[in-house]
């Protein structure tokens, strides 16, 4: 099988790095990639929004299965443009990817679904913001209607801080705080059947003990230890089933990775946002402990036919990934650095941790910072705390000028697993 992907950061290099390992992989391509994922795929530059270049573009290579990584290009419609090319894509059309593109989309489709999430406003006037915020009190939750790249929630006890991300945003949608721990689900579906993935926890915030800015995801971890063992059963006959069918109703059927950002709350599995991809850095752990080959789950997703295959395979290892972010992020990230380490951490840690790159490129010989999130660092281990070890191991190898990470991923579930058992 000749495989396409779409996209330049850790989640695609994750992606590419298990269709890598895939018997079944013939030649693999993506677009535009970056440094490291240049070293398992040949690399091609193209606009990831256009959705015809796409199309041409895998035409042109002769590619028998697309994966668009990225929000943006599945909610500009990329993913259609491929179908239309008469090419198995694993991805939501456009209309349905609003699961993510619209958090008022979402909403209403949940609602239908009768899926438990927090009760919310949206709201489009300074008027509107303001009951929303007094109806709800603090801690306030404020979240773009659209396409943030991460960026567009804010939690926050100071009114005067979620008035502003508010007024700021063409349309919001202001809700309820849900309490609990958070919980990532992934699932792959072809519109009907869903498959779900192991669950993850990522780390959202900039510094250790969940202080500082919100972040796209500075680190996570998988399996999660202290998750009651019917978590995943009870949210796909609550959460992520329900959904596919009532967009499958709507005839908008959802085809690709339902992602479903969770609380477990003092009052039962709460959901507090859907993605239409697969989740950074959650896909980094989560890929690490699948075993049954990737690129064959995808192109029946893609074609309809994932009730044919057998359960998935997963392994009993831990996986932890760390991620190595630029100097300034999550404003705006220093970029050019160059990064050393790399050779060390392969040559020293593999196979258990290697490093996973989201915003480098090549600078002449050099691997260079591109973006906020650089590297995502990533080991498996027996438990979380030898895969923690490992990882940090790794990072520990890495040089890059000004960067920053975080120390304490997945600390507090692997001191509670060990102490348990």
């Amino acid at each position: 099988m000749k495989v396409l992907v779409i996209g330049s950061g850790a989640r695609e290099h994750a992606l590419c790095r298990s269709l890598s390992l895939d018997p079944d992989v013939t030649a693999l391509h993506c677009a535009p990639g970056n440094a490291g994922i240049a070293e398992t795929a040949r690399l091609h530059p193209v606009d990831a929004l256009d959705g015809a270049a796409v199309a041409a573009l895998a035409t042109e290579l002769g590619a028998e299965l697309v994966i668009v990584g990225p929000e943006a290009p599945l909610v500009a419609g990329v993913a259609d443009a491929v179908r239309a090319a008469g090419i198995p894509c694993f991805g939501p059309s456009g209309e349905a990817a609003q699961l993510e593109g619209s958090k008022a989309f979402a909403k209403d489709v949940m609602a239908g679904a009768g899926v438990p999430t927090a009760r919310s406003y949206v709201c489009t006037t300074p008027e509107e913001v303001d009951e929303a915020l007094d109806a709800f009190g603090a801690p306030y939750v404020v979240k773009d209607d659209g396409l943030a790249a991460g960026k567009g929630v804010v939690v926050t006890d100071d009114l005067e801080k979620a008035r502003a991300h508010a007024n700021a945003c063409d349309r919001v949608v202001i809700e309820e705080f849900l309490d609990g721990p958070e919980v990532s689900l992934f699932a792959i579906t072809d519109g009907e059947t869903v498959v779900p993935l192991q669950p993850a926890q990522d780390f959202k915030r900039a510094l250790d003990g969940d202080e500082g800015p919100n972040t796209g995801g500075m680190g996570a971890y998988s399996p999660l230890p202290w998750a009651d063992p019917k978590l995943v059963e009870e949210v796909m006959e609550t959460v992520l089933q329900p959904t596919v069918d009532e967009l499958r109703r709507r005839g908008t059927p959802f085809s690709g990775l339902l992602y479903a950002g969770l609380a477990i709350t003092s009052r039962g599995v709460r959901v507090i946002e859907f993605n239409a991809r697969f989740g950074d850095p959650e896909t980094q752990v989560v890929l690490a402990r699948l075993k049954t080959p990737l690129a064959g789950v995808l192109l029946a997703a893609a074609e309809g036919t994932l009730a044919d295959l057998p359960p998935l395979r997963w392994s009993d290892d831990a996986a932890v990934t760390v991620v190595v972010a630029s100097y300034n992020y999550p404003d705006t990230p220093r970029t050019g650095d160059p990064i050393t380490g790399l050779d060390e951490v392969a040559a020293l840690d593999a196979p258990h941790a290697y490093v996973l790159h989201a915003g480098t490129k090549h600078d002449g010989d050099e691997v260079i910072s591109a973006g906020g999130r650089v590297l995502s660092v990533t080991a498996t281990g027996t438990d979380l705390t030898e895969a923690r070890a490992r990882a940090y191991t790794a990072v520990s190898r890495i040089r890059l000028d000004g960067s920053q990470h975080r120390t304490d991923i997945a600390a507090k579930a692997a001191t509670d697993a060990a102490t348990e058992a």
